[in-house]
């Protein structure tokens, strides 16, 4: 079973990747960009039996750094 991990750092917690994203599009001409935030995604191909809580237990002791990320898990 193929899972989809989205990790996005949380609101008010500094972006230098999305900054630096912004900012090129706008050098680029690109005009109407209010903000960018910049994240990852894992797709992860696990076995069908796997549980919520075992996908949960991946995100909260490596995947994601909870103190500044949020992650979702899309099935």
């Amino acid at each position: 079973m193929k899972v989809r991990i989205v990790v996005t750092l949380k609101p008010g917690v500094l972006d230098p990747q999305g900054k630096a994203i912004h900012k090129s599009l706008e050098g680029l001409g690109f005009g109407g960009i209010n903000d960018v935030r910049a994240g990852k995604v894992i797709e992860l191909d696990v076995a069908d039996g796997t549980s919520d809580d075992d996908l949960d237990g991946m995100c909260r002791k490596l995947i994601a750094n909870t103190v500044i990320e949020n992650y979702r898990i899309e099935r």
